[in-house]
């Protein structure tokens, strides 16, 4: 039977009977001799130009491609930086404000037309080329702001000199913070110290290396035409439907190294243990499915199509009843893997728009009354399943800067309270209906946007049903996430919310969501107060200790205060497997893991 018609049968069975949906893989017969990982994500890719790009599934492909200096050790935790690209670790100044990084050579980029039948070793000027693009008014990144936040000397000013003239950004003058020092080594200085600058380079989405040849080729097609250095490289694409990698022939020698697991994490030590000594990447191809829908995509891997997938929280009490895994799926050799601790569910409040936004009590009050409205732990009772954790801050527990001990409003629903909020500050005027006025007598009106899916329709009841009980009216918008990602940069978005899968160990990130020059880009909140930036200026000077803690500690409680997000959940990550999958390990900061795994087909 053919995969298309196959996966329709499935999905009949599946509504006359969803027991069926605990059926185990089927060992699917390999093409060849080739080690295929079949996979799928929720959401469409938005293309692999990563300046471009900060959805997940576009991240996740585009970092299997392309590579930036530093990784973090797959086994070791903590997270543990360590060189990728780099000959080692950067050599770093004693004030945090120079940084010298050396490449290692003999690394080559994946062949393509662009270098007219050459072989393209990575040097130096790649990575300034590079970052430089981030700068770049042609191109629209939303990332721009971890340069500029960092103060790379002399870069701002070039960018400033093309928004001014309207010409082209000048790639070749040459910036005081910014230089290749020889073929291999090029340096950054910054105007302020900054003790975590390095693990930037450790980051895909703000520091992958690309040739300036292959951008100059495919202008603004470049999205489509991903040529990088890393393990894989793109073989072909349908736009929201398959996209498949294949091993990059040009890739370097790499043999599987690490500090070792943490004492005690079972899961980690037995991939170290298959893993060591091993030649990477281990596979031959990845194709990437997009399958929106929970219920296709769990189906799609209870029928034997997919080898490894996230599972949907959906299907959580029929995969993984009471916390095990289900008898027959344990039976046939099926792998489970859970994983939280660097993920955060939220939305944020447009703090520009007319109907939410501003700084005033009123307006103040209204937030925090929408916050005690809502019910985080029936969110994640009835629409995941219980497979997350509640959240009382924007920074989980994985993250430094974390607050086990905080108790914040976002954790704590009260509808009584929410009315009497709003009863206090002058929405105590009703419409015809019964929904709440302004104090200004004007309509209120709420709008949530939300993607496509059959979750997202859960998260709109549970809404709707939530804002009714204490009388303000909710409506709502759907898009795609390519989208909605769109509107979020324009400002164009009242309330909306999603997942945030962190790329580094440090707090710095979500605090600067909060950070007023980074609205536009990080900052989809808009959120500007001279007094929570006076302590994220601070904070992201001082190396880490209690006097930094105490900082980022003041700076959550006013984002608490003024609500521009409302933190949900720390999602509980639950990946199952194929038996034949190994060297699977979730990393909660690295998003290039297809290069350990392999397909035992014993």
């Amino acid at each position: 039977m053919r995969a298309k018609q196959r996966r329709a049968f499935l999905t009949r069975a599946a509504a006359m009977a969803g027991a069926c949906w605990l059926h185990a893989p089927a060992q699917a017969a390999t093409a060849g001799r080739k080690k295929v990982l079949r996979t799928a994500f929720a959401t469409a890719e938005v293309g692999f130009d990563l300046p471009q790009v900060s959805d997940q599934t576009s991240v996740v492909v585009a970092s299997n491609i392309f590579e930036p200096l530093l990784s973090y050790d797959y086994l070791a935790r903590p997270a543990v930086l360590i060189p990728l690209t780099a000959a080692g670790l950067p050599e770093v100044s004693a004030d945090f404000k120079h940084f010298v990084f050396t490449l290692r050579p003999g690394i080559f980029f994946a062949d393509d037309g662009a270098f007219k039948g050459r072989k393209r070793e990575l040097v130096a000027e790649d990575y300034v080329y590079s970052i430089k693009r981030y700068y770049d008014p042609r191109i629209k990144t939303e990332h721009l702001y971890q340069f500029e936040t960092a103060k790379v000397l002399g870069l701002s000013e070039l960018r400033n000199e093309a928004l001014k003239s309207k010409q082209p950004f000048n790639y070749d003058k040459p910036a005081a913070g910014l230089r290749a020092l020889d073929r291999y080594r090029f340096e950054v200085r910054l105007a302020e110290p900054d003790p975590r600058f390095p693990h930037l380079f450790a980051n895909a989405n703000y520091s992958a290396a690309v040739a300036r040849e292959v951008i100059e080729a495919y202008g603004d097609d470049i999205s489509a035409h991903p040529v990088g250095t890393g393990p894989f490289r793109l073989k072909s694409w349908r736009r929201s439907s398959q996209i498949v990698l294949e091993r990059n022939p040009n890739f370097r020698e790499q043999v599987f190294e690490s500090l070792g697991a943490a004492a005690g994490h079972t899961q980690a030590e037995e991939v170290g243990r298959y893993l060591t000594g091993k030649k990477l990447p281990l596979l031959d191809e990845v194709h990437i499915s997009i399958i929106t829908e929970s219920q296709p995509r769990w189906l799609a891997f209870a029928g034997g199509d997919l080898d490894l997938v996230e599972m949907p929280t959906a299907v959580a009490r029929l995969a993984v009843p009471n916390g095990r895994l289900a008898p027959n799926l344990k039976k046939q050799g099926v792998q489970v893997f859970q994983s939280h601790g660097s993920d955060i569910t939220f939305s944020y409040f447009n703090l520009e728009d007319a109907q939410v936004g501003g700084y005033s009590p009123e307006r103040v009050a209204l937030r925090r009354a929408i916050v005690l409205a809502y019910d985080n732990a029936e969110e994640t009772r009835l629409v995941y399943q219980g497979q997350a954790l509640p959240a009382q801050s924007m920074l989980p527990s994985l993250i430094y800067g974390h607050e086990a001990d905080l108790r914040s409003e976002a954790g704590q629903p009260d509808l009584a309270r929410a009315q009497a909020l709003l009863d206090l500050y002058g929405y105590d005027k009703r419409d015809a209906e019964g929904y709440r006025l302004h104090p200004d007598g004007s309509a209120l009106r709420l709008r949530r946007a939300g993607g496509e899916t059959a979750r997202e329709r859960q998260i709109q009841e549970l809404w709707k049903k939530r804002m009714d009980a204490v009388g303000l009216r909710m409506e709502f918008e759907t898009a795609t996430f390519g989208e909605l990602i769109k509107k979020a940069l324009a400002g164009q978005l009242m309330i909306w919310g999603y997942v945030w899968d962190l790329g580094s160990p440090d707090g710095d990130f979500l605090l600067g969501m909060g950070y007023g020059p980074n609205a536009g880009q990080s900052n989809d909140a808009r959120f500007q107060l001279a007094a929570f930036d006076r302590l994220y200026e601070r904070q992201r000077l001082l190396p880490d200790g209690p006097e930094r803690l105490a900082l980022m500690h003041q700076a959550t409680r006013l984002m608490l205060a003024y609500l521009p997000y409302h933190p949900h959940n720390y999602p509980i990550r639950i990946d199952m497997s194929s038996a034949r999958v190994r060297g699977f390990l979730r990393h909660p900061f690295t998003r290039d893991r297809w290069r350990y795994l392999d397909m035992d087909e014993k």
